[in-house]
């Protein structure tokens, strides 16, 4: 079926069209780059550029003002916006699938949680320091520049299971992105992933745990799971 013209809008201004329209989608990072380290108070992924290391009070002419005091439900609330904007700001369909298959599987919900989290592709390209954000790492894979044992995977979920390899393609190795990220010393990588910044590739050891994770805040998944268990 072909796509029907539209009418032109009053004043000769042309239609607009969203991403859907004509059949496809782009991904893009919808909120501010550090939005989510304001809203929380603190520099959720450690970054010296981060806004909350000069001044740890709100934007605005309010932004000194007392802060209320949280609910429980709040607390609960924070805690789970917090964990989910760290990974590029998951949907809430998506996270909340998180939390349904890991109370499915045998031992601690929030544990599982974490594992399942640090076992997306997205997440172990950006443990190995191929990428600088979250949403670099993103990007990367969805533009079809990594490979898991040696087969392109376009899809930032994907699970990488242990002992599976993750390798940059050619191009991607060439990137100032991705070799600035590899030389940075912001962050190291974490001993459940193995990575080797000459060739650009990189192997999950094993499934980490919460402590195991370099989180640069605390994370308390443990609250997570009494938000959606309410």
């Amino acid at each position: 079926m072909g796509i029907v013209p539209a009418f032109p809008r009053p004043g000769g201004r042309k239609p607009r069209f969203s991403a859907n329209f004509f059949g496809y989608s782009m991904t893009k990072r919808a909120t501010a780059k550090y939005k989510l380290d304001r809203r929380m108070g603190e520099s959720v992924w450690g970054r010296p550029k981060s806004p909350v290391n000069k001044r740890s009070y709100g934007p605005g002419q309010h932004g000194q003002r007392r802060a209320k005091k949280l609910s429980d439900y709040g607390t609960q609330l924070q805690a789970k916006q917090k964990l989910k904007g760290y990974y590029g700001n998951i949907t809430e369909r998506q996270f909340r699938k998180y939390y349904q298959e890991a109370s499915r599987r045998p031992g601690d919900t929030g544990e599982n949680m974490i594992g399942l989290l640090e076992t997306r592709l997205d997440a172990v390209v950006y443990r190995a320091k191929f990428a600088p954000t979250p949403f670099a790492a993103r990007q990367l894979v969805s533009h079809g520049h990594v490979k898991v044992n040696g087969r392109r995977v376009t899809v930032a979920s994907y699970q990488v299971k242990e002992g599976s390899t993750v390798e940059l393609t050619a191009k991607a190795r060439d990137m100032a992105l991705v070799i600035d990220a590899s030389k940075s010393a912001e962050r190291d990588t974490p001993d459940y992933v193995e990575a080797d910044h000459n060739k650009m590739t990189g192997k999950l050891l094993r499934v980490p745990k919460l402590s195991d994770v370099p989180y640069a805040v605390q994370m308390q998944p443990h609250l997570i799971v009494e938000f959606y268990s309410r």
